[in-house]
């Protein structure tokens, strides 16, 4: 959030029209941040957060499009809602007006992300949603292969991240 408030403005000025996703972890306390910076946000994955999203989008009349971050591998270290209460979170969001355009995953790394990309899949097509945010750097050809509607390729473009 700090890193995009401090280098989005004169990029979205150098490149108009380009859209800006939040991947990562959204507090709570940053979601005001959040709409005035980002055209989506890949990591709704809890009730008090759809709760502060849906209170702001009230107030504005608006709201980034929104993914459900789903955690396939069900990684205690992982944020996420676990596959089986998927399901009640998307109608719990739903019932909230938030515009969710679909589910994200990023499966264990020692995994292989096929059944994770399978299962989001199966997840976004019994809930009607369309959005499959899937795959990173060095597993994005498969998860196109699998539906992905948007991929995570920072590391391939920019190198690894320091610190």
């Amino acid at each position: 959030m700090q890193e995009a408030q401090g280098k989005w403005p004169a990029w979205q000025a150098r490149y108009p029209g380009v859209e800006l996703h939040l991947l990562g972890p959204l507090q709570t306390n940053k979601v005001r941040a959040a709409f005035d910076l980002f055209d989506a946000v890949h990591s709704l994955d809890r009730p008090r957060l759809a709760n502060a999203l849906a209170r702001l989008a009230q107030e504005r009349g608006a709201c980034p499009d929104l993914f459900v971050q789903v955690n396939t591998g069900a990684e205690p270290q992982k944020a996420g809602v676990l596959p089986d209460a998927a399901d009640g979170f998307i109608a719990q969001a739903r019932a909230m007006d938030l515009p969710l355009k679909g589910l994200m995953c990023i499966p264990p790394i020692e995994d292989d992300p096929t059944p994770h990309f399978r299962l989001l899949g199966e997840i976004a097509a019994r809930n009607g949603l369309e959005g499959l945010s899937m795959g990173m750097s060095a597993d994005f050809e498969l998860a196109v292969e699998m539906g992905a509607t948007h991929v995570r390729v920072g590391s391939a473009i920019f190198g690894a991240r320091e610190g």
